[in-house]
């Protein structure tokens, strides 16, 4: 019986570091990104923010992810600049 829950203990560690190396940061979602679009659409594609800061009428949110890093500028609910570093092809 313990070398069964072992296991499966494992087995949940393997799948939780599988998963945390599928980060949405990458250079292919990053390319997708388009002055204009939604804090819903940008939010489709790249995850939850890190976080976000408002000003006035601007939103700035930030993702990081290891040394990944995206950060989107929303006027309104529209995409207006955007950056990012570390997210390699």
């Amino acid at each position: 019986m313990r070398l069964r829950k072992a296991g499966w203990g494992i087995a949940g560690i393997v799948a939780l570091v599988a998963l945390a190396g599928c980060s949405k940061l990458t250079q292919e979602n990053y390319d997708k990104l388009k002055v204009g679009m939604s804090y819903s659409d940008v939010t489709q594609l790249l995850g939850k923010p890190s976080e976000c800061s408002d000003a006035l009428t601007v939103k700035n949110c930030n993702w990081v992810s290891g040394d990944s890093h995206v950060n989107v500028k929303f006027v309104g609910d529209s995409t207006v600049l955007f950056s990012g570093k570390g997210l390699g092809k």
